[in-house]
């Protein structure tokens, strides 16, 4: 089923570490190669071994319509024909931000970079910036991309800095950032009282989709909002992931939050390598030119990824969430009444079109939480659910997505192959 992609695997483990361009992608939780992929459209990957699978990772989410959309795809051709890129301003940059501004509330003003981890970086050395402070908070098991800041580990207790966690880190990095535990305002507190007035900024995924989908709890960000203020330090919600994919206006509209400072990705480009962070016009414009703050980029503001991304939100109207929230509510409904019928130990967690299931009976709150489920009971899963022609994220701390290319028939494909392999799971 998958000798091709053997093959490819091997030949690139010659020339690539591990294989892989990002180690997400190497399997190494599943074991067995990752298939090679030739081709998407709609809800569909076409593989090298000709493996046809119902896609639910989305390229880890920016397919929110579906690979190869047809709106998108004429978007690039057009714009790759006059140009792929040039380093010099474009209207088409200025149109972008306004339809970003437009969604987002507290969004004041926008700079566009080309991936998730250079705007969370960018968002970090904004916010020392603009306080004068070094020290940030994070929280286990929120990921903000590879910026060394981010590479860090809980320490030992919640009065206790970070640790590297990858060879390559500093110490002195990670002592300025601390780790708190998500959905525990009070873990923030205690941290903001131990380093009084050395904290810039508190950071975080609005909701955790890097330790599983886990959503916030009622109340924790607007705590976490009102002690980032009595405090004066920013808070910078990372909605790479969760922006314009939960809702137009991204998590912050459906828990009714406003940060100082966001970060966007993924939906944002459509696909293409584009993300941006923005916020309060007061810490913006603290940024180079306008202030001494700097940041640049030669591909910032691609054409053609800048067309694709105008091309996504131009679609991306609320009836478009509406749906979305019903194919999820569908298919987390299907998964529910599977494991009632069969007593299966599993729960869920979905926020929209972010999903998440896990081998263990009570869903979790926190990254902890979430390391307790079975690992192998997830790996015999997935690996069934691949042979069946499923494409899920090969991890179990990772989420799961939708598209509007999931119609009722593929929900209802999707179903009957993840009850043949919880079967296989629990036998």
């Amino acid at each position: 089923m998958f000798e091709t992609s053997q093959q490819l695997y091997e030949e690139a483990h010659e020339v690539m570490p591990g294989g892989v361009s990002s180690p997400a992608r190497a399997y190494s939780k599943v074991h067995g190669p990752p298939p090679f992929i030739e081709k998407a459209e709609g809800p569909y990957m076409i593989d090298a071994d000709g493996n046809e699978y119902i896609d639910l990772v989305l390229t880890w989410g920016p397919a929110i319509l579906g690979h190869a959309q047809e709106q998108i795809v004429e978007a690039a051709q057009e714009a790759v024909a006059k140009g792929s890129s040039f380093g010099a301003p474009t209207e088409q940059e200025t149109e972008m931000a306004e339809m970003m501004i437009d969604r987002v509330s507290g969004l004041d003003l926008v700079r566009l970079v080309n991936s998730g981890t250079e705007a969370c970086m960018s968002a970090i050395r904004v916010a020392r910036g603009y306080t004068g402070r070094d020290k940030i908070i994070k929280f286990d098991g929120c990921y903000h991309g590879h910026s060394d800041s981010f590479l860090i580990a809980a320490g030992s207790g919640a009065l206790t800095l970070g640790e590297p966690n990858s060879p390559g880190v500093p110490e002195g990095t990670a002592r300025e950032t601390l780790v708190a535990d998500y959905n525990d305002v009070e873990s923030v507190e205690r941290l903001l009282d131990e380093y009084e007035g050395e904290v810039a900024g508190v950071i975080l995924e609005p909701i955790c989709g890097n330790t599983g989908c886990i959503a916030p709890e009622d109340g924790f960000l607007q705590d976490l909002r009102e002690l980032c203020t009595d405090r004066d330090v920013v808070l910078i919600l990372d909605e790479v992931m969760t922006g314009f994919r939960v809702a137009r206006g991204g998590a912050a509209e459906i828990y009714d939050v406003t940060p100082d400072l966001y970060c966007f990705g993924k939906v944002a480009g459509g696909g293409f390598p584009l993300a941006a962070y923005g916020g309060r016009e007061e810490i913006m414009r603290e940024v180079a030119p306008d202030g001494p703050i700097y940041q640049a980029g030669t591909l910032s503001g691609n054409p053609v990824a800048v067309a694709a991304g105008i091309a996504t939100l131009e679609q991306l109207e609320p009836s478009v969430y509406d749906e979305l929230e019903r194919i999820g509510q569908r298919l987390e409904d299907g998964i529910d009444e599977i494991a009632e019928t069969h007593g299966y130990p599993i729960s869920q967690r979905r926020v929209a079109s972010m999903f998440s299931i896990f081998f263990r009976e009570n869903p979790p709150s926190d990254h902890e939480q979430a390391k307790e489920a079975d690992l192998e009971q997830f790996q015999t899963f997935f690996q069934h659910m691949l042979e069946s022609g499923v494409y899920m994220a090969p991890s179990p701390y990772e989420a799961g997505f939708l598209a509007t290319a999931h119609t009722d028939d593929i929900i209802d494909q999707v179903l009957n192959r993840a009850e043949d392999a919880f079967a296989a799971v629990f036998e």
